[in-house]
């Protein structure tokens, strides 16, 4: 049963620290002011969806599978709540281009504005300046978002398991399906890899950053990583820094690394990638 925007808040401040407390309080308030302003059904979105006929998705959860290696998915972001602005003049273009060069495997760009600096139309440039799938990294919170991410180009979206009940995750993931883009499901602990796998996630993340304390916990990727089974694409997000970091996360089992904020900060993004990439 979906929660009311009251209970929302509450079961949300026991999880979150205030500031991505603000920033789900805020999609969701607007996910309602957009649905009662504009009164489309979701067959009518999916109507003009298939209007649209746009190519099929570049197969993101594929792309990580066939990888030799550890994986990249390079991030695309100008700021965050908890560091600040982080490259807030980057071109999403050249930036994707550069990692596209490092061999990244794929990309995810920010596409919230209010509390990330991003847009839609940083997506849409990034993702035309390369051939390698692409995320849309936001806070899924209606099914519109999901139609939203497929007709910006979107070939992933991401569901944060802590932030939607069992029936959100489920109804997302198969909407997700049905539109033919992949679902990054990111877990911050073992009972959300549980909730996870419970709706057929066959690509999970695990953030290793402390939802109450926004710490990286270093060992939380391999801790909760090898509750993932092999047929399900696993992918450690946030506290990577640097090469160093990988060997750890491949002897976990891990295929793929998110990493955002020292790519974004790299004065040669093109060259961190590839110091990641080619790591065994």
């Amino acid at each position: 049963m979906r929660l009311g925007p009251a209970s929302i808040h509450h079961h949300i401040t026991l999880e979150f620290p205030m500031y991505l407390d603000k920033i789900l309080e805020s999609h969701r308030l607007e996910a309602e002011r957009r649905t009662a302003t504009d009164n489309k059904t979701l067959d009518q979105r999916l109507s003009e969806l298939d209007a649209m006929a746009l190519e099929p998705a570049r197969g993101f959860r594929a792309a990580l599978a066939e990888v030799d290696g550890i994986g990249v998915i390079s991030e695309i972001k100008r700021r965050s709540p908890s560091k600040g602005d982080l490259n807030p003049g980057l071109d999403p273009a050249e930036l994707a281009s550069r990692y596209a060069s490092g061999d990244a495997t794929c990309l995810s760009v920010l596409t919230d504005e209010e509390f990330f600096g991003g847009s839609p139309d940083d997506l849409r440039a990034a993702r035309d300046a390369v051939t390698i799938p692409v995320l849309r990294k936001d806070f899924t919170v209606s099914a519109a978002d999901v139609v939203d991410a497929r007709m910006m180009g979107a070939d992933a979206i991401l569901l944060i398991v802590a932030a939607l009940d069992d029936a959100e995750l489920r109804d997302f993931a198969d909407l997700a399906r049905q539109v033919g883009v992949d679902c990054l499901v990111e877990t911050h602990d073992e009972a959300e890899v549980q909730r996870a796998l419970a709706i057929g996630a066959d690509l999970v993340g695990v953030n290793q950053r402390d939802l109450v304390t926004f710490k990286v916990d270093t060992d939380r990727a391999c801790r909760v990583g090898e509750m993932i089974p092999d047929d399900v694409v696993s992918v450690a997000e946030s506290g990577i820094t640097g090469a160093q970091d990988i060997p750890r996360l491949l002897g976990t089992g891990f295929d793929a690394v998110l990493v955002g904020e020292s790519l974004v900060k790299s004065q040669d993004p093109a060259d961190a990638v590839r110091q990641l990439r080619a790591v065994e």
